[in-house]
């Protein structure tokens, strides 16, 4: 079973057990974390197509980590002896799919 999730402008394909990165938000490491903008919903043959949300569908996931990535820019002028160094880290969210629900499903106990 998998779904399509949007999360900002991006999509993710969510599997239960699997792991993806999500843009920055505040929550606490461990806690759990609803995402009800589902566009397509697929178990076995069933696949549920949107237009454009799955009603009632929404994937549990839990905050695993808060990765890191460092960009760095850097200028340069050649012959100058001028040079410009700028950094900067981005804050993300990984997050791992706990259970994908339908319309109406509870979370398993």
């Amino acid at each position: 079973m998998y779904a399509i999730v949007e999360d900002g402008s991006r999509q993710y394909r969510a599997e239960v057990g699997a792991t993806f990165v999500i843009d920055h938000r505040e929550v606490e490491l461990g806690q759990t974390l609803e995402l009800t903008k589902v566009l397509l919903l697929q178990s076995g043959a069933d696949t549920l197509i949107g237009q454009p949300l799955v009603d009632g569908a929404k994937i549990v996931t839990e905050v695993v980590e808060f990765p890191k990535t460092k960009t760095i820019t850097q200028k340069f002028r050649r012959r100058k002896n001028s040079r410009r160094l700028k950094g900067h880290t981005q804050p993300y969210v990984r997050v791992k799919v706990k259970h994908i629900l339908r319309a109406g499903e509870a979370v398993p106990a």
